[in-house]
């Protein structure tokens, strides 16, 4: 589980290295930015009704059919012809991304007690900073002395050995011990509801037909919506990447009328509990990736270095990413401490790599302050992944960890969207990080409110 997430992480990354190359052989520099947001509006999608299948099936089946979704744009992508069939790889890549992101969620929350949760979550973040600090120069390598379309049509071969181990594991753990064993681990919702005494031998009532009438109108309702936070995010992200701020404005008028119906009721003002666990993942996240996007090109603009060594300054930020996943995998009871403490290290972290627009200030101070960046992020990011678990029941793991997972992208894409936006009018980088030095901060009010105790 941990390797193939390592290979999601390395080619989510590796696209921004490989895509000048993708661009110029492929003829596709007008469609470049779809690229990156038909990736995204995919994934919206997928985690939606990954989501709602996980919950109602069980993880194996979306995780699979993520996983294959993956492998299968992968390759479609490496092998593409035209533009037109590389977007189309992308797509199936976002989609089968975001459907198995969503999986590994219900998948932990069903397999691994509680009290592991911590730790199987800083894995999973951990495994992200060997492709965070390698990938890039691996990918420009391969770009370079090879073909980009290494970059995607090696992943699916470096993928076999991990697929197989999964499958192993999870035939393993889902051997039945008795004749009724496997009904419940496909659906554990019911494995939690009491049965009456003659309830076995009779047809499920009118009652029970309605609520699945009821929940399916409902799941159809969010997906409508996740589709049209799709289109909301792709315009959003487009907009940006044109200079068009009419798309800009459509993209958040879009997100604005979708999002409430993906997120947990109350997330909009910030309610005690789940609530404000998905809109302090998206604040943290959005904020942390928003001010990633920026400091190479500070570095690069402003203080006359290259890419490769603006973007060195970002090693540190992975590093100490893993760090405080690890340390907050062995503090499992100080969870609100550790949001404040972390929200409150990602926004000082920020405010301190900023100060490298100022040319007194040396540009190794950007290394520094993206390190204490990156371990609040790391203390925040798996903090919460956890929480989330905890505050769902069962048949809600996959439809709430699916709301975290849409919360994250949508604030991440409108953080990355509006800076961007406000460096191409102005060129103001103090502006950009003043904006999300603020959205951190406001994280650290958000932490004491991630349960129900006052």
């Amino acid at each position: 589980m941990v390797a193939l997430f390592m290979l999601v992480a390395f080619e989510y990354l590796a696209v921004a290295t490989a895509m000048p190359a993708v661009a110029r052989e492929l003829d596709g520099h007008e469609l470049y930015s779809l690229a990156f947001s038909g990736g995204i509006a995919a994934a919206l999608i997928a985690t939606v009704a990954g989501g709602r299948w996980g919950d109602v099936k069980g993880p194996a089946a979306p995780l699979w059919t993520g996983l294959a979704a993956f492998l299968v744009g992968l390759t479609v992508a490496g092998a593409a012809p035209s533009m037109e069939v590389f977007l189309f790889g992308r797509f199936l890549q976002g989609f089968g991304g975001g459907m198995f992101d969503v999986a590994i969620y219900v998948l932990v929350g069903r397999i691994y007690p509680a009290a592991m949760h911590p730790r199987v979550f800083s894995l999973l973040a951990a495994a992200w900073v060997l492709p965070s600090v390698v990938g890039p120069a691996i990918t420009g390598f391969v770009t370079t002395h090879f073909s980009w379309r290494w970059v995607f049509l090696a992943v699916p071969l470096l993928a076999a050995p991990a697929v197989f181990a999964l499958w192993r594991g999870l035939a393993e753990h889902h051997r039945p011990t008795d004749p009724g064993e496997r009904h419940r681990l496909a659906d554990p919702a019911d494995h939690h509801r009491p049965v009456g005494a003659g309830e076995r031998h009779r047809p499920a009532d009118s009652a029970g037909a309605e609520s699945d009438g009821r929940a399916d109108g409902g799941f159809r309702q969010r997906l409508a919506m996740g589709v049209l936070a799709a289109i909301g995010a792709g315009l959003l992200q487009y907009g940006s990447g044109a200079k068009n701020i009419g798309l800009i404005v459509a993209g958040l008028g879009v997100l604005a009328a979708s999002l409430p119906r993906l997120l947990p009721r109350g997330t909009m003002r910030a309610a005690r509990g789940l609530p404000s666990v998905v809109a302090l993942r998206g604040i943290a996240t959005g904020s942390f990736l928003a001010a990633e996007v920026l400091i190479p090109l500070v570095l690069f603009e402003e203080r006359g270095l290259s890419l490769d060594q603006g973007g060195i300054a970002l090693t540190g930020g992975a590093l100490f990413w893993s760090l405080g996943s690890w340390i907050q995998g062995r503090m499992p009871y100080r969870r609100k401490w550790l949001l404040g403490m972390g929200s409150a290290l990602i926004a000082a972290g920020i405010a301190i790599t900023a100060t490298v627009v100022v040319a007194a200030v040396p540009v190794w101070v950007a290394f520094v302050g993206w390190s204490v960046a990156g371990f609040g992020i790391g203390v925040v990011y798996p903090t919460l992944s956890v929480l989330v678990l905890e505050l769902s029941e069962p048949a809600e793991q996959g439809k709430n960890s699916a709301s975290l997972a849409v919360g994250e992208s949508v604030l991440t894409v409108v953080a990355i969207a509006v800076t961007g936006a406000i460096f191409t009018v102005s060129a103001a980088f103090a502006l950009c990080f003043v904006l999300l030095v603020a959205m951190a901060g406001a994280g650290v009010l958000l932490a004491g409110r991630v349960t129900m105790e006052v």
